[in-house]
């Protein structure tokens, strides 16, 4: 009973994801997307998008890595991509915040969950990767079908996209990777993006 209280008492703290909000529009503009919308939206493009990954990716994998991906934010809070300052002290943060978190669970389920979360980090592994590479192009398809929503409010060059989504264009699917550079380049086209 002792570890259910504890898993329980995790569950419910992390309804709190639900409450950090994301600098990233929904796709009908209303709103902001919060994080567990975001960590939702990930899963589903792993699942989804599956037959793009490496050859041999534990997918399960890819979407436990998303749905825990950015539960430290809770206490870490989200730190927009393109935020240079902030994300200076990203790293001390976030690894003060999974400390935190993961410790609510029993101590093995808890560094299991940890060591997930450091594996995405870390970006090594094909799992790592392929979540990673989906973590950026989810804002980036919903910047564009916002007309350029965040990238507008923040003065957002393509470069930069290019430079923060490098996984996607190191390391992903070829078809991936030209699916995105025709969203990018249309963004630019269409003045959602800057050149």
């Amino acid at each position: 009973m002792e570890n259910l209280k504890k898993q329980m008492n995790f569950l419910i703290e992390i309804d709190k994801l639900k409450n950090v909000f994301r600098q990233t529009l929904i796709s009908d503009k209303s709103r902001n997307e919060n994080d567990a919308e975001h960590s939702w939206h990930m899963a589903m493009y792993a699942v989804i998008l599956e037959k793009y990954a490496p050859k041999g990716t534990d997918i399960l994998k890819v979407i436990k890595m998303a749905l825990i991906h950015d539960i430290i934010e809770i206490y870490a809070g989200d730190t927009f991509l393109y935020d240079e300052e902030l994300t200076k002290s990203k790293e001390k943060r976030e690894k003060e915040a999974a400390k935190k978190i993961y410790s609510i669970l029993p101590d093995k389920q808890g560094k299991e969950i940890k060591a997930l979360w450091e594996e995405f980090e870390e970006k090594q592994t094909k799992e790592a990767i392929f979540c990673a590479t989906i973590d950026r192009i989810q804002p980036i398809i919903l910047n564009y079908l916002t007309q350029g929503g965040t990238w507008k409010k923040h003065n957002v060059k393509k470069d930069m996209v290019l430079k923060k989504g490098y996984l996607i264009f190191e390391k992903a699917d070829e078809r991936l990777k030209q699916y995105v550079l025709e969203i990018i380049e249309e963004s630019v086209k269409l003045g959602y993006l800057l050149p």
